[in-house]
């Protein structure tokens, strides 16, 4: 059984990476395994030119490990085109996690909590160009009339409530 998957969207800058940091601690501190995954929608590559690993990719492998006593990390190519999904990488790298967060996905049909700054925008990708059902709360810096739950932007307990609730129980 896969676990279930919260996405953490917002437009660039606005905080969805430190949103992200303290719901993992707080999901930790109350005892859930916890998978993290990012969504980059430009080329990157963990590699160091030079290493090892970054001579294997670069040798063909068209997919690499590192393995050491404590971690293990995959480079795996594929064709842009071949993109996995969102749900067929948790059901095939997460089935060992109670929950999987993730940062990006903006796209996908997964429940969804968008990150708001006022600063950077009065509209949010998730109500206002765009409708998205998916949309299960709004962590900001200021006060929006929603549909949704409103926390504040660094409440994590209060989100990590919410997700325990609706997906966890």
């Amino acid at each position: 059984m896969t676990p279930p998957i919260v996405s953490i969207v917002a437009k660039s800058g606005t905080g969805k990476t430190t949103l992200l940091e303290k719901l993992i601690a707080e999901m930790k501190q109350r005892g859930y395994r916890v998978g993290a995954i990012k969504h980059d929608a430009h080329h990157f590559d963990i590699d160091r030119e030079g290493k090892d690993s970054w001579r294997l990719s670069q040798a063909g492998a068209d997919t690499m490990l590192i393995s050491s006593p404590e971690k293990l990390a995959m480079v795996k190519t594929y064709a842009p085109e071949h993109e996995p999904g969102l749900a067929e990488s948790v059901a095939t790298y997460c089935c060992d996690v109670d929950i999987v967060l993730t940062e990006g996905f903006k796209k996908s049909a997964m429940p969804k909590i968008e990150v708001h700054r006022m600063e950077y925008s009065e509209k949010l990708l998730c109500r206002d160009d765009e409708y998205d059902p998916s949309l299960i709360a709004v962590a900001s810096d200021g006060y929006l009339e929603l549909d949704v739950p409103l926390f504040n932007i660094n409440d994590a307990k209060g989100l990590c409530d919410l997700i325990e609730e609706r997906y966890l129980l």
